[in-house]
């Protein structure tokens, strides 16, 4: 799959960030496109190629592995932390305003970016974004496991893999050889059976323990309350059957922020740019267009969004 995008690493407080950025267009407004925890940017493989496909292809791609993760070292920065180093990275490829996407915890973190900058973020895109639900588990698994069973599982299996020290990387190459991966990762998705190897297998090589669990500690205090401070449109896209995300997250997220829309896919589970990229390419249609971000006038309150005046879907719609 080519892509078209080159590998760069970008030196920010946080520590040096690999990215693959590309198809520059001559705009000022970055496409930032940000994982989930056991991912890396190769996630967003499939939605690029659909764009291409659609020949609405994306550009200004800044697609960034996060501290931990992919080719960036650790350690897990503070969610806050790795917002600053975003922007850093954004203006030290040359745009001044951007765009941002991301996926599970990287959704937390766009939005964390929104916050922080809201005079440079013109939209934000969030695919699953981690939520309360998340965080209880992250603080205790065991007694919140009733609201997200398969993430409570998820954080227990990566504390006895951690405790597993050196052992526990021949047996994840023991469980990817013999198909057991790919099986244990059945509940990520609505349909399993229908995604590429090559997907599940750059999701086995970003299991990591240590920076799962650092990632998960560190989001347990997050206060979501910042996300008042929004000014741009927020767009959510999630799966039906996400096992991920509890339905009261979404309700939550909808009060914090002025202009925020969700749609569900019926035919997704965690990781809707896999498993329906065109759809989600759809939902997510108004933040690829977005171009500035609203006024902020004296004391910090905001105009309406352009894309809040303009017609469009609303929340919940299903696919």
């Amino acid at each position: 799959m080519n892509l078209e995008l080159r590998r760069v690493v970008v030196p920010t407080g946080a520590g040096a960030i690999v990215v693959h950025a590309g198809r520059r267009s001559g705009s000022p407004v970055a496409t930032i496109l940000l994982h989930g925890a056991a991912g890396s940017w190769r996630t967003w493989g499939p939605l690029i190629a659909a764009s291409d496909d659609l020949r609405l292809p994306l550009s200004d791609i800044v697609a960034v592995d996060l501290p931990g993760w992919g080719e960036t070292p650790g350690p897990v920065p503070e969610p806050a932390e790795i917002a600053v180093a975003i922007a850093a990275v954004a203006r030290a490829l040359g745009y001044p305003r951007w765009r941002v996407v991301g996926h599970s915890l990287g959704g937390v973190i766009a939005l964390d970016i929104a916050a922080r900058f809201p005079r440079e973020t013109v939209a934000v895109g969030v695919i699953s974004p981690s939520g309360a639900g998340a965080r209880a588990i992250a603080r205790r698994p065991v007694r919140s496991a009733a609201r997200l069973p398969w993430l409570a599982g998820m954080v227990l299996a990566m504390r006895v893999l951690r405790g597993l020290g050196p052992l526990a990387g021949p047996l994840l190459r023991l469980l990817r050889r013999t198909g057991a991966l790919r099986r244990l990762a059945r509940p990520l998705f609505r349909h399993p059976e229908r995604i590429d190897l090559s997907v599940t297998d750059d999701l086995a090589d970003e299991i990591r323990p240590s920076a799962f669990l650092a990632a998960a500690h560190l989001s347990r205090s997050h206060d979501d309350g910042v996300w008042r401070r929004i000014a741009c449109p927020v767009r959510s896209v999630r799966g039906a059957h996400d096992v991920f995300v509890a339905e009261r997250d979404a309700r939550q997220w909808g009060r914090l922020m002025g202009d925020y829309d969700d749609h569900v896919l019926d035919g997704s589970g965690h990781f809707a740019h896999v498993e329906q990229p065109v759809e989600t390419l759809r939902a997510l249609r108004e933040i690829w267009a977005a171009d500035r971000a609203p006024a902020i006038r004296e004391g910090g309150a905001r105009s309406r969004s352009p894309l809040a005046r303009r017609a469009g879907f609303r929340g919940d719609a299903r696919s």
